[in-house]
């Protein structure tokens, strides 16, 4: 039975009992299953944070004892990594609080991730009914570039060992991460330039991947290394350029390297870009195309190494004259500036309302001692005093006013979000 996950002592992880992860995820729930695979699931959760506010995560809950020793293996490595933007986030960890001794059955480890509202790279490609622009592609490509070259740039260095566009996740912020560490291994650096386990006197771990994506060249536990995650990265690369799935039985050949891999080096490279967007410069793309080949390269000594990818990348993102914004991009910011300006005249015109009806309802006595308030008849029945009823009367067209107002604002802010959507896609800005 796999032993509780502890995080290690570098890394301060916030620890959530059981129960309030699982109250969060709404029992595990059905509708906040997000996804699903293999050796677990993963769930939509809203944690109460200090201060009474609510952050949306994601709970990754593994399904069998086998996704048990992958999740404890994804905590620990997250946890040694260094952070970085485009590295899946981890908030905290949950463990069997009451240990091997107590009764009842033992909980699964959990582990609290950021969410990601918008979904996975493989989603957007291939099932989306708008396809990303190229700008769009080529950014994507840029930050999980980066992102593996920090993963191989650490100490130990990590080995992901499953990057593919299903575990590339985008954010609301615009920015893609790579997630699902469950893979992952942290590597010694060797003489060769090689890596080995780090796991002590552990063997090195037998290889493992996704067809379509695996190094061909990694076929036993000593040939791991950094060439690896290059060539995944390459078939990621070459999916993004062409749209095409990485193994596609309907089409001969079904790979994508061994169909895209010769176009390219025959000289036919724009064969290979995806139809049902606007092709990019051809400097552009001749740039993408040429890194992505030399990714997927048979020999491992042949693969550029992830500084010079990162180099690449940028390089064709500038040579078109596409220019990245650090904090989003320039529909998501004005989107968000419209969004919070909606809230806040939401809220000034609810509070309004809400003190006219308190005004109203309570029914003060004046200065003078006179009560505005019901009074009854000598016959017993009630009749309104003139000044409530007016009051009351007043309140009712200023509730009403204010209602109309909200609709027009609600109006207001769905036009202005179409126009941006509109000239984001007619202009390729994001």
């Amino acid at each position: 039975m796999p032993a509780a996950i502890a995080a290690p002592a570098s890394l301060a992880m916030k620890e959530f009992s059981y129960e309030e992860v699982e109250a969060a995820t709404g029992g595990f729930a059905a509708k906040n299953l997000v996804g699903k695979g293999s050796h677990g699931s993963v769930y939509r959760a809203r944690l109460k944070e200090e201060g009474g506010r609510t952050a949306v995560v994601a709970v990754k809950r593994p399904s069998h004892a086998q996704g048990e020793a992958k999740l404890g293996n994804e905590i620990a490595v997250l946890s040694a990594a260094p952070r970085h933007p485009g590295v899946i986030g981890i908030v905290g960890v949950s463990s069997s609080p009451a240990g091997a001794a107590a009764p009842g059955p033992r909980l699964p480890p959990l582990l609290v991730m950021e969410f990601m509202p918008n979904g996975s790279l493989h989603d957007l490609l291939h099932r989306s009914p708008r396809p990303p622009p190229w700008p769009r592609r080529v950014e994507i490509a840029l930050d999980v570039a980066r992102a593996v070259r920090a993963l191989h740039a650490a100490a130990p260095r990590v080995i992901h060992r499953d990057v593919k566009s299903a575990n590339v996740l985008l954010g609301r912020d615009g920015r893609a991460r790579l997630a699902d560490f469950s893979l992952a291994v942290s590597v010694q650096d060797d003489d060769e330039g090689e890596g080995s386990a780090s796991a002590g006197p552990a063997p090195a771990p037998a290889p493992a991947g996704t067809i379509g994506y695996l190094d061909p060249c990694y076929t036993e536990a000593g040939r791991l290394g950094p060439a690896s995650d290059v060539f995944s990265f390459g078939v990621v690369l070459l999916e993004l350029v062409s749209g095409r799935r990485v193994m596609d039985v309907d089409s001969c050949p079904s790979s994508i390297v061994s169909w895209a891999a010769p176009l390219i080096g025959a000289g036919r490279a724009r064969e290979v870009l995806d139809g049902r967007v606007a092709a990019p410069p051809t400097a552009c793309a001749d740039r993408v195309l040429a890194v992505a080949a030399r990714c997927v390269s048979d020999s491992a000594e042949l693969r550029p190494a992830m500084d010079e990818v990162v180099s690449e990348l940028r390089g064709a993102l500038e040579s078109a004259g596409w220019r990245r914004h650090r904090d989003g991009g320039v529909v998501e910011r004005v989107c968000r500036r419209v969004a919070s300006w909606g809230q806040r005249a939401r809220r000034r015109s609810k509070r309004r309302v809400r003190a006219t009806a308190t005004k109203v309802e309570c029914a003060e006595h004046s200065g003078g001692g006179v009560a505005l308030a019901v009074a009854p008849d000598r016959d017993g029945s009630s009749r309104n005093n003139g000044m409530v009823s007016g009051a009351a009367a007043h309140s009712k067209a200023e509730e009403d006013a204010l209602a109309r107002f909200e609709s027009e604002l609600d109006l207001v802010f769905r036009c202005i979000s179409l126009s941006i959507t509109i000239l984001s896609r007619l202009f390729g800005i994001t």
